[in-house]
């Protein structure tokens, strides 16, 4: 190991710690607010107020002296002046104030609301973040502490927020295999806290390092990167995620909308998410974008292959559009996208025809906050129109049978993903070899399959020789609940055909 690695590796694990003693610091006073019944997520969603109102103060001191986002009066120092009842109201106002305003502010305090009853305890809260210079410290450390907290709110399950928060080591993997380069354009159209984006652009950071022009560095934090999400909560905290790590600009990145509404115009050079699970949709939305309560549940979109209530399908099929030509997708999706029948079908041979669907990783159960999910990784890229498919080969890389994987006794790890970066062979994937975990099948095979069924194994499971490695009971419960909801979509489509023939 040079000195120079070795210094790196010093100054990584000195971060780490640092943003580590952090994160418990605020982590231990969200106990005590718990007391008042703020919840994990309440008090992220205070903090991002906080902590945006104390940067922007220390921003506009020397040595920055940048002129403050925050108009006069709304500011971090009339926070810091106030106490008791008086305390109380200036924050209302404040949040209040800012979610009318513009841009980048008006994102963040969109729908802001003061969830910290107790003026002592804001009061609190509000010295304990005064304590830290966070303009002094590098975007890494701004952007692992947040991240922490994030992290932190996903474990908690009664929050919920777990169904936003991707494994980490999946996301680094995806990303590397996928390569992101300089001047090309990234979209999630589902976008939860923004671990895509993030891992994104440090690739291209580290990657590009020495070579990033001016103008690169400039397309990298204003113009590389775009998503959505349906909750506004869910984008305030990637929008404070991404501008942490240094990502922002007077307009937002992020947006709040329904992504599957309509298709926006825009086309991106790469697309990287994971759409929320879930077979439903809320609402029917017509072409127009306008939404009709109906009993179907559909989106009636022209640049769909299929109508279906199923939000994979739908998801699936709103990436394909916003791929520009040439552009690549890494897409997690549940196991259903790879069987079900009916529009489910027309969807896998359409986009094997007219993509080049080239790799499927099939991620084994334990990864996610909700129990039991089986999902997948599936890559593809847009090709121009042409009679012949563009699928030649899918390979597929079986990473769930045998492994066995729980969020706190044995998470997923960086190097329990590095065989199928190595299999994968990102440099050049025309040149792949199979293996016991990655074989390859033809156009052929995977169209002739019944339905062009992509649920495909090989491997065997060991035997099970004692109950103690059966899954946990809860497990089993959001298994048996996935199959029976898919069962009754099933039916519901069927009665639905069913009638529309009388």
């Amino acid at each position: 190991m040079n000195l120079n690695t070795h210094c790196r590796k010093r100054v990584i694990t000195k971060m780490s710690n640092e943003s580590a003693t952090i994160v418990q610091k605020l982590w231990n006073f969200c106990n005590v607010l718990r007391d008042d019944g703020v919840s994990y997520g309440d008090y992220v969603e205070q903090l991002t107020y906080l902590l945006f109102l104390k940067l922007a103060d220390e921003q506009s001191k020397l040595p920055t002296n940048t002129s403050s986002k925050i108009p006069s009066g709304l500011d971090w120092e009339s926070l810091r002046k106030e106490s008791g009842a008086a305390l109380e109201e200036q924050y209302v106002t404040i949040l209040r104030k800012l979610s009318n305003e513009k841009g980048l502010l008006g994102v963040i305090f969109r729908k802001s609301q003061n969830r910290i009853q107790t003026p002592a305890h804001l009061q609190r809260l509000i010295k304990l973040i005064d304590t830290e210079n966070w303009s002094g410290m590098t975007a890494d450390i701004k952007g692992t502490i947040y991240e922490g907290l994030l992290q932190k709110n996903a474990e908690d399950t009664k929050s919920g927020a777990g169904q936003y928060f991707t494994p980490r080591p999946l996301i680094k993997a995806i990303v590397e295999v996928m390569q992101p380069k300089p001047m090309k354009t990234i979209c999630d159209p589902a976008c939860g806290t923004g671990g895509f984006f993030l891992a994104a652009y440090e690739y291209i950071s580290e990657n590009y390092r020495t070579t990033l022009t001016r103008d690169q560095k400039k397309f990298l934090r204003f113009d590389t990167f775009a998503g959505t999400d349906i909750v506004d909560n869910v984008v305030r905290l990637c929008v404070m995620n991404l501008y942490l790590h240094g990502i922002d600009g007077a307009e937002s990145p992020i947006t709040t909308n329904d992504s599957l509404g309509k298709d926006p115009g825009n086309r991106y050079d790469m697309v990287l998410t994971n759409p929320p699970f879930g077979t439903k949709s809320s609402v029917t939305i017509t072409t127009d974008g306008e939404k009709r309560s109906t009993a179907s549940l559909t989106y009636e979109r022209d640049d769909f292959w299929a109508t279906t209530s199923n939000k994979q399908f739908n998801f699936l099929q709103h990436i394909k559009t916003i791929l520009k030509e040439d552009g690549r997708a890494a897409v997690v999706l549940p196991d259903n996208v790879l069987f079900e029948r009916g529009a489910g079908e027309t969807i896998r041979r359409q986009l094997l025809k007219l993509f080049d669907v080239h790799t499927l990783l099939r991620l084994p159960t334990g990864l996610f906050y909700a129990q039991g999910v089986k999902a997948n990784v599936l890559f593809f890229d847009k090709r121009p129109a042409r009679e012949k498919p563009w699928t030649q080969k899918m390979w597929i890389y079986d990473l769930r049978t045998n492994k066995k994987f729980t969020l706190k006794t044995n998470p997923l790890r960086d190097a329990d993903l590095q065989d199928f970066i190595n299999v994968y062979n990102p440099e050049n994937r025309h040149q792949r070899v199979e293996t016991e975990r990655f074989h390859a099948f033809s156009y052929e095979e995977l169209t002739k399959r019944e339905h062009a069924n992509l649920d495909i194994f090989w491997l065997r499971e060991d035997s099970v020789e004692d109950l103690e490695n059966l899954p946990s009971p809860e497990v089993l419960a959001s298994q048996i609940t996935q199959n029976l909801e898919t069962a009754l979509e099933l039916f519901q489509n069927i009665q639905a055909e069913l009638g529309d023939n009388v």
